[in-house]
């Protein structure tokens, strides 16, 4: 069989969309995954947590970020875009004054990010903000 450019061509935006359209399911599993392994399976309700991120990040490479839940025993901190979404986790002791925790994260580009809370009386709550990156963190 000759190729010629058309089939060149059709060849290319095929397999383009196949490398584009297949990596997305990943990151999503990976970030449900770790929910997962954090919330035992539980169920996650919406709110009871602040979550502060900037709407828009200049620079992927130092986005802060800030979450607080009273009576929180853990907070875990996700970037749903990232390689890697696990970013975060903040463990508390029952001395614990404040429950809140701040970092820099990584942003590879515009994404959510969320953070889910376990409470002290075992339920879950869940936050998130998408936060828009104009120069990628992760090598992009």
């Amino acid at each position: 069989m000759d190729f010629t450019r058309r089939n060149i061509l059709a060849l290319g935006s095929g397999a383009f969309a196949v490398a584009t359209f297949t990596g997305m399911p990943a990151f999503a599993s990976k970030t449900d995954d770790a929910i997962a392994a954090f919330t035992g399976g539980a169920d996650v309700t919406e709110g009871g947590i602040d979550l502060t991120a900037p709407e828009i990040a200049e620079n992927g490479n130092t986005v802060p970020v800030a979450v607080s839940a009273p009576g929180a025993v853990s907070i875990m901190l996700l970037a749903t875009g990232n390689p890697t979404p696990s970013v975060a986790t903040f463990n508390f002791g029952p001395l614990a004054g404040a429950r809140r925790g701040s970092t820099r994260i990584r942003l590879s580009k515009t994404q959510d990010v969320v953070a889910i809370a376990k409470m002290e009386d075992g339920t879950f709550y869940r936050a998130g903000a998408t936060v828009k990156v104009t120069i990628g963190g992760c090598g992009g």
